[in-house]
C-alpha cells in the first residue's frame, strides 16, 4: 500500500500559489483551527465534569488516562498516516472524536453516568489523538508545495495561538451557560465544523521513492526510524527537540505556578506573564506566516534556543510581575521561533512520503517524554527552591541549541527559496 491518496491531484496553479493566498491552505487552517478549537473546549468540558463527578484526586486520574494511549500509540499512528494518507486519516480520526464527544454529551444531558464513563471518554480521544496528531502533521506537505512549507508551519502555529486564546473563553462560557453537557456539545460542534472543510481540501500526489510505507506496519515504523537515524539533518534536530521541550515543559507549567505562588503575584499576575509568553510565540508564528521564510534557519533555531534558554533561567530572579511579563515576553519570541523553524525545518527536510512516522516522533518526544519533567520540576523545586531548577532547566534548554551548533549539516540547514 502506498502513502499516496485517490483524491484528486491539485492543479500545479494552485500549488504554486503562496499558501496565504491560496484557498486550498486556507480551507485546511480553517479546519486545523476549528479542531484545535474544540480540543480546548474538550479538556474544559472534561475536566469540569470529572471534578462535579468525583474527587479532585479521581478528577486528576480522568485528565490523564488519555495521555498513556497517546504516547504508547503515537508512533503506530506515524505509520497508518504514511500508509493510508493524511487526509483520509485526519478526516476519519476528527469524525470518531467529534462522535466520542457528542456522545457524551449526550450522556450527561440525559443522566449522570459518573466517572468511569468520563475516563472511557478520555481513553477513546487519546487513541484517536495517537492517529490524528502525527496525520495533521504531514498533511501540509500534500496540500501545498515545498517553498511554502515554512509559512504553513507559521499559519499554523497562529492557528494553535488562537485556539488557545479563544478555546478557554468558550469552554468556560459553555460551562456557565448550560454546564459540561452545553461545552461537550460545543466542543463536538467546532470539531465537527472541520470535516467537511477537509473534505474539500484537495491533495498532491508524491513522487515515487523508497521511503513509502510498503511492508508490514512493524517493517515500516523500524524503516522510519532508521530514516530519521541515518539523516543528517533529523537526527540531530530530534535530538534539539527533546532538550529544548524537557528543559522548557516544566519551567513554563508547574514552575511559574510556584514561582507565582512564592512571590506573590498572586493568579493575576501568572495570566499577565503566560499572556506575555503567548503573545510572544504568536509574534513568532507571524513572523514566519508573513515572511515566509528565515535566512539561515539552522544558524537562527540554536542562537534562539540559547538566548531563550538563558531568559528561561533569569525568570526565577526577576523582582516583579511587570518585568517577568516582559521577559516572558521574550521567552516566548525566542521559544516561538526556534519552535517554528524546528518545525519548519522538520517539514522541508523529511521526505512526504515518511513525514508521519518523522511527526510521530516528533510529537511522542513533546508530548509523550517532555512532560514528564513537569513532576520532577515541582520536587526539585520542593527541595532545592524555584533559582537552581530554573537555572539547571535552562541549561538542558539551552543544550538543545549547543546541539544544533555542533550538528554541521543542521547548523547550516536552510528553508527553501
Amino acid at each position: 500500500m502506498t502513502a499516496t491518496t485517490a483524491t484528486p491531484t491539485a492543479p500545479a496553479d494552485v500549488v504554486d500559489t503562496p499558501a496565504h493566498r491560496d484557498g486550498n491552505v486556507l480551507r485546511w487552517l480553517a479546519a486545523y483551527t476549528a479542531s484545535m478549537t474544540g480540543d480546548s473546549v474538550y479538556y474544559i468540558a472534561l475536566s469540569w465534569a470529572a471534578v462535579q463527578s468525583g474527587t479532585p484526586a479521581q478528577a486528576g486520574i480522568v485528565m490523564s488516562v488519555s495521555a498513556l494511549p497517546r504516547a504508547v500509540l503515537m508512533l503506530g499512528g506515524g505509520v497508518i498516516a504514511d500508509r493510508l494518507g493524511p487526509r483520509r486519516v485526519v478526516i476519519g480520526s476528527d469524525a470518531v472524536r467529534c462522535a466520542a464527544v457528542l456522545a457524551a454529551a449526550a450522556l450527561l444531558f440525559l443522566t449522570s453516568p459518573g466517572l468511569w464513563p468520563l475516563a472511557l471518554l478520555g481513553l477513546v480521544f487519546g487513541t484517536v489523538d495517537a492517529v490524528f496528531m502525527p496525520a495533521v502533521g504531514a498533511l501540509p506537505a500534500r496540500v501545498t508545495s515545498r517553498g511554502q512549507l515554512a509559512r504553513v508551519q507559521g499559519m499554523r502555529g497562529l492557528g494553535i495561538r488562537f485556539a488557545s486564546v479563544v478555546g478557554g473563553p468558550l469552554g468556560g462560557l459553555a460551562v456557565a451557560a448550560g454546564g459540561a453537557t452545553a461545552a461537550f456539545a460545543l466542543a463536538g460542534l467546532l470539531i465537527a465544523i472541520s470535516v467537511p472543510l477537509l473534505v474539500a481540501v484537495r491533495t498532491r500526489e508524491l513522487p515515487a521513492d523508497g521511503t513509502k510505507a510498503a511492508g508490514t506496519a512493524w517493517h515500516d515504523l523500524r524503516a522510519g526510524l532508521r530514516y530519521i537515524r541515518r539523516h543528517r539533518v533529523l537526527a540531530p534536530l530530534m535530538l534539539a527537540i527533546a532538550l529544548g521541550d524537557l528543559g522548557f515543559v516544566g519551567p513554563l507549567n508547574v514552575g511559574l505556578t510556584l514561582l507565582a505562588d512564592e512571590r506573590g503575584w498572586g493568579a493575576a499576575g501568572m495570566g499577565w506573564v503566560l499572556g506575555g509568553f503567548g503573545t510572544g510565540a504568536g509574534v513568532a508564528s507571524l513572523l514566519l506566516a508573513v515572511r515566509g521564510r528565515v535566512p539561515h534557519a539552522g544558524h537562527v533555531m540554536a542562537y534562539a534556543c540559547l538566548c531563550g534558554a538563558a531568559a528561561i533561567g533569569a525568570l526565577a530572579f526577576v523582582p516583579g510581575v511587570v518585568a517577568a511579563a516582559g521577559v516572558a515576553l521574550l521567552i516566548g519570541l525566542l521559544a516561538g521561533l526556534s519552535g517554528a523553524l524546528c518545525g519548519a525545518l522538520l517539514q522541508t527536510q523529511a521526505d512526504p512520503a515518511c513525514l508521519g512516522r518523522v511527526t510521530a516522533v516528533s510529537a511522542l518526544v513533546s508530548l509523550g517524554f517532555a512532560p514528564l519533567s513537569m513532576p520532577l520540576s515541582a520536587a526539585a523545586i520542593g527541595a532545592f527552591g524555584t533559582g537552581p531548577v530554573f537555572v539547571t532547566s535552562a541549561a538542558v534548554c539551552g543544550l538543545g541549541g549547543v546541539v544544533a551548533l555542533c550538528a554541521p549539516n543542521l547548523r547550516r540547514a536552510e528553508l527553501p527559496a
